[in-house]
C-alpha cells in the first residue's frame, strides 16, 4: 500500500501540514475552555428573579481542624432543598466538598471549585472507585453566588434532598458524612484530579434539622456551666477528658429546660463532642477528678456516673425540652455529683492549647407539669450477643416487649420527644421502631449512616412527639460491619466490643430505666454444642470457659455465621425490665418469645427532583 502519491506536490504537503497544526491548536485551546456543564465563576451575575435562600443560615460547623473551611446551611422542607454556604478562609486554587456513605473519598458525590490557570469553574462531579474525579453530566448543585469578602471566599449554592442522578447522594435524616479537600495547584481539566493526591478530611453533621422556631424560655431561668476548667489539650489525636462537677449542697429540685454547648473560642474545630452524666445517688461522695477518662489511676467511683443528662456533638444546636416537661436536677433522691466527658479530636497534634469547654444547662425552679426521663432501649451489654468476623452486614436486635411496657408504663402511655443512638466502632446503622398489635407503627429514630464518632441526640422528634402506650413493643435494630476483623466481636463496654442502644427522652418519667434484651444463654450453649459437633469437635468445653472464649474458639465460616444469625432471630430472649434502682420489675423475664411483627413499614421516599443549571 502506497502512503504518498508520487505526484504529490510540495504545496499539497505544506497545506496538509498547516491544516494538521491548526487542528492541533484547536484541540489544545478547547482543552482550556469551559468544561461542558460547568459554571465559569467570573461570568456569574446576580439574578433578581432568582429566589433568595431562607436566611439566616442557622446551622454551621467547621470542617477542618484549623477552621479554614466552614459550612453553614438552612433547610427548606417545602421545596425539599438545602441551601449551603461554604466559607474558605484562604482560597488557593480551589476546593472540593462532597458526601459519601461513610466519608470515603471513593464513589462520592462532589462539588468542585477549581482554577484552570486562567479561569475558575464550579461544577457537580463524582469520584470513581479509585478516587478519580469526573464532571457529572447532570448538574444538581445550583451556584447562586461566589464572592470574595474580608473574612474569606464565599460560595452560596443549593441542591435537592434527592435527585434523579444515580451518582448523587440522597440526603436523609441522620448522619451525613461530609468530605472536603484543598487544591494547591491549577487543574488544566477536572479529570486530572484524584482525591487521594490532595489534602482531604471528613466531618459528620445532621443536615436535616427542625424548621420550627425554638420555644421561649421562662423568665426565671438560670444558667449553670458544667465545664472542665483550664485543660491543656493533649497533643494526641483522640482524648476523652473527665471532670467531676459538684452541685451545691441541698440544691432544691429544679427542671432543666434547655442546654447547649459552651465551647472555648478558638477550639470549635477540636472539641468534638461532650456528655454530662449524673452519678448514682447511692454513692454518697465522688472524689474530685480532672484528667483522662482512660487513666487507670482515676477514681473507681467515676464508673458509677452513667446516667445521661445532656449530650452535644459538633454541629448540634441547642436542645429544648417540651413546654410541659423538664429534666429534674437536685432535690431528694438525686446526686450532687456530675461527670463531664469532653472528646477532643486533635489530628494535627496541636500542643499547648488550653480549653474550658462543657455544657451550659438552663434550669428553672418553676417546675413544669412532668418530669422528663431517659430510658435505655436495645441490647444488654453482654458477650452473648456477638458479631462474626469478616461480615459486610450483620444485624442484632434488642427488644422492649409488651410484657415490660404493660408492667412499667402508665395506662396513658409516654411521649418520646428525642433520642440518642449509640454503638461502638463496628456500628453502621441504628433503627428503633414502635410496634403495636404486631404492626410497625412508626420509626422512633433511624440513622443508616451512623458513626460512633458522631452521636448527637435527635431533637427533631421534639416537635413530632410519639405516644407509646403500655402494651407496645420497641425494637432497636443495629447494623454492623466487621470486614476488617479476624475474630468475633462480642457485646460489652470496651471500644472494640459492641453496643446497640437508643437513649430515648420521654415524659412523664416512670420507674422504667432500662428495657433491653439478650438471647437466652441456654439456647446459646446449644448453638456452641451444635457448631462444634458440625466441625468435628466432640470435646466441647461449653460452660467450662467464658462465652467470649467459646466464641473465639469456634471455626468461623459462612455456615457458623448464618446459624448464629438464625439463633438471634428465633431463640427466646431474656428481658431486662429494670427499675431506676437497677432491680427488675416483678415477673418472669427469662425465656420470653421474640415479639412477632406481621406488618412492616415501607421506607418513605423523597420526591426525586432533577437539577437545573442556571448560568445567567
Amino acid at each position: 500500500m502506497r502512503i504518498f502519491s508520487k505526484n504529490l506536490r510540495l504545496q499539497d504537503i505544506t497545506i496538509m501540514y498547516f491544516t494538521a497544526l491548526a487542528a492541533l491548536m484547536v484541540i489544545l485551546v478547547a482543552s482550556y475552555q469551559a468544561p461542558n456543564n460547568a459554571v465559569e465563576v467570573s461570568s456569574l451575575k446576580p439574578n433578581p428573579s432568582r429566589p433568595l435562600p431562607p436566611l439566616p443560615m442557622p446551622f454551621r460547623v467547621p470542617l477542618d481542624p484549623r477552621g479554614e473551611l466552614q459550612l453553614a446551611w438552612n433547610v427548606s422542607y417545602t421545596n425539599q432543598e438545602i441551601y449551603m454556604e461554604l466559607r474558605v478562609a484562604e482560597l488557593r486554587h480551589g476546593v472540593v466538598l462532597g458526601m459519601s456513605d461513610r466519608g470515603e473519598l471513593t464513589n462520592a458525590d462532589l462539588l468542585v471549585l477549581w482554577d484552570s490557570g486562567t479561569q475558575s469553574y464550579f461544577g457537580d462531579a463524582w469520584s470513581d472507585s479509585k478516587g478519580h474525579v469526573s464532571l457529572d453530566s447532570q448538574q444538581d448543585y445550583d451556584l447562586i453566588e461566589a464572592k470574595q469578602k474580608a473574612e474569606g471566599y464565599y460560595l452560596l449554592f443549593k441542591r435537592p434532598f434527592s435527585t434523579c442522578d444515580p451518582r448523587d447522594y440522597v440526603i436523609e435524616e441522620g448522619t451525613v458524612h461530609i468530605i472536603y479537600g484543598f487544591l494547591d495547584k491549577p487543574l488544566a481539566s477536572l479529570d486530572k484530579l484524584n482525591l487521594s493526591e490532595i489534602r482531604t478530611g471528613v466531618q459528620r453533621v445532621l443536615m436535616l434539622r427542625p424548621d420550627t422556631p425554638p420555644p421561649t424560655l421562662p423568665p426565671d431561668v438560670q444558667m449553670l456551666d458544667v465545664v472542665a476548667p483550664n485543660v491543656i489539650i493533649p497533643n494526641q489525636e483522640t482524648t476523652y477528658w473527665c471532670y467531676i462537677h459538684n452541685l451545691p449542697e441541698n440544691l432544691a429540685k429544679n427542671h432543666i429546660v434547655m442546654y447547649e454547648s459552651a465551647i472555648t473560642p478558638g477550639n470549635e474545630a477540636i472539641v468534638h463532642h461532650i456528655e454530662v452524666f449524673e452519678c448514682s445517688p447511692d454513692v454518697p461522695a465522688v472524689p474530685g477528678y480532672s484528667g483522662s477518662c482512660d487513666d487507670k489511676m482515676k477514681p473507681k467511683k467515676l464508673n458509677f456516673c452513667r446516667h445521661v443528662l445532656a449530650a452535644w456533638a459538633m454541629g448540634a444546636e441547642a436542645f429544648y425540652y417540651p413546654p410541659d416537661a423538664g429534666l429534674a436536677m437536685g432535690g431528694p433522691g438525686s446526686s450532687r455529683f456530675l461527670r463531664l466527658e469532653v472528646h477532643y479530636h486533635n489530628p494535627l497534634l496541636i500542643s499547648g492549647r488550653r480549653d474550658s469547654s462543657g455544657i451550659r444547662l438552663y434550669y428553672t425552679p418553676s417546675l413544669r407539669r412532668y418530669d422528663a426521663g431517659i430510658m435505655e432501649l436495645g441490647l444488654v451489654y453482654t458477650p452473648v450477643m456477638a458479631i462474626p468476623p469478616k461480615q459486610h452486614t450483620f444485624y442484632l436486635s434488642g427488644y422492649c416487649t409488651s410484657k415490660c411496657t404493660q408492667t412499667a408504663l402508665p395506662s396513658g402511655g409516654i411521649y418520646v420527644f428525642a433520642s440518642q443512638l449509640h454503638t461502638h466502632l463496628a456500628g453502621r446503622g441504628v433503627r428503633t421502631i414502635l410496634v403495636r398489635g404486631g404492626k410497625e407503627l412508626e420509626v422512633v429514630q433511624e440513622d443508616q449512616h451512623f458513626s460512633t464518632h458522631y452521636q448527637v441526640g435527635d431533637s427533631r422528634a421534639l416537635f413530632t412527639q410519639r405516644n407509646s402506650t403500655f402494651g407496645d413493643v420497641l425494637i432497636t435494630k443495629c447494623t454492623y460491619n466487621t470486614e476488617d476483623r479476624s475474630k468475633p466481636t462480642v457485646g460489652g463496654f470496651g471500644i472494640m466490643e459492641e453496643m446497640c442502644v437508643n437513649y430515648i427522652h420521654y415524659y412523664p418519667r416512670t420507674q422504667l430505666e432500662l428495657c433491653k434484651s439478650h438471647v437466652d444463654q441456654g439456647y446459646l450453649q446449644k448453638y456452641f454444642n451444635f457448631i462444634n459437633r458440625f466441625h468435628g469437635n466432640d470435646q466441647c468445653v461449653c460452660g467450662e470457659v467464658s462465652v467470649t472464649e467459646q466464641f473465639s474458639q469456634l471455626e468461623w465460616d459462612e455456615f457458623t455465621g448464618e446459624v448464629l444469625d438464625s439463633l438471634y432471630n428465633t431463640a427466646p430472649i431474656s428481658m431486662h425490665c429494670n427499675q431506676s434502682t437497677a432491680r427488675l420489675f416483678p415477673g418472669d423475664w427469662d425465656k420470653q418469645p421474640i415479639p412477632a411483627v406481621t406488618s412492616v413499614l415501607e421506607k418513605p421516599q423523597y420526591t426525586c427532583k432533577r437539577g437545573t443549571l442556571r448560568t445567567n
